[in-house]
């Protein structure tokens, strides 16, 4: 009983002091989601793999150790994200309605009250005004997380990315503030996402997948390969897969697939594969954006692809589903 008393008792301690240093939290309320839950994830390290958080009575709340600022995404039931900043000792406060989540606001801290009006400015933009107003920020404020976001959801995750723009930017932040971990990775990336563009050539790389057995690029010898980069966490990627599943049922060894993973538990990323009856092998280090092969494939999205021929030619980069499916059924048929 005094055990008892004793955990409560510190619990109301915990409760009254709020979010303590090296901890995170993310509370709200939204309307029009009464029960029911969505997903978080960290692209930063912020959290490892993919967390819940349930919804009651359109309230939530969700606390994780945090020991420097990280990017959260919160994932809806539709599957459409909203980024969230955090800092040890902070809380981010959500609040909105879930039918018009591009109206939600995320108050508590400077980059989530930064985030709220950019994305509030934008909503009723065209998808080139919102990428210049992006561009305009982050030349504004190259020290910000929020930039690092931006950049790569406006000009890298996008179906016309702007790598040359992305670089130069990216740079910038660099020269800012030269201990910019994130923004030194995320350059290093751009540098070579250059030249994994249409018409250039496949790099090379060695691996090893899931099951222990080597893999690199020198095995690719199909008359089309297909590099696909998918995570537990993304829909979209799981649904390429699929497609790719029906396809290379279709045209075996005409089309060869590799699949780069960027789960941070292997069991997570063998289960998708069972359950997916996936026939290709796949890379699964648990290094996330850190991983060699990400680095020397120059990946920076989730979901990812690249499309080469025969000879190591690249014949297009991260093509949506439906061209995906499209340009392969054209080069197999």
């Amino acid at each position: 009983m005094k055990k008892i008393l004793g955990y409560i008792l510190l619990t109301l301690v915990v409760v009254s002091c709020g979010t303590g240093s090296g901890h995170f939290r993310i509370k709200g309320r939204l309307r029009s989601f009464n029960q029911g839950e969505f997903y978080v994830y960290s692209p930063d390290r912020g959290l490892t793999g993919m967390d819940t958080i349930k919804v009651a009575d359109g309230r939530f709340s969700y606390e994780t150790t945090l020991g420097d600022e990280a990017t959260f995404i919160i994932v809806f039931p539709n599957y459409s994200e909203l980024p969230v900043f955090g800092k040890s000792g902070t809380t981010a406060e959500i609040s909105g309605d879930a039918s018009h989540l591009k109206e939600v606001e995320i108050h508590g801290e400077k980059n989530n009250e930064d985030m709220t009006a950019f994305r509030l400015s934008v909503a009723n933009m065209t998808p080139p005004q919102a990428k210049k107003a992006a561009e305009e920020y982050i030349s504004k404020n190259p020290k910000s997380i929020v930039s690092l976001y931006l950049i790569r959801k406006y000009l890298i995750n996008t179906k016309e990315p702007d790598y040359e723009k992305a670089y130069t930017l990216t740079k910038a932040m660099v020269d800012a503030d030269k201990n910019n971990a994130r923004a030194s990775m995320l350059l290093s990336q751009l540098k070579e996402l250059r030249h994994v563009k249409k018409g250039g050539r496949l790099p090379s790389f060695s691996a090893t997948d899931i099951e222990g057995k080597a893999v690199s690029g020198a095995k690719l010898k199909g008359k089309l390969n297909v590099i696909i980069s998918w995570a537990g966490w993304n829909y979209e990627s799981l649904s390429i897969q699929r497609e790719l599943r029906k396809q290379k049922k279709t045209y075996g060894d005409k089309l060869q697939v590799v699949g780069i993973c960027l789960d941070a538990d292997t069991t997570h990323c063998k289960r998708t594969v069972k359950i997916d009856s996936l026939q290709w092998q796949t890379i699964c280090d648990q290094k996330l954006w850190e991983s060699p092969t990400v680095r020397q494939l120059a990946i920076t999205t989730v979901p990812g692809n690249i499309v080469a021929d025969s000879n190591g030619k690249i014949i297009a980069v991260n093509l949506p589903k439906d061209k995906l499916k499209e340009l392969i059924d054209k080069q197999l048929k």
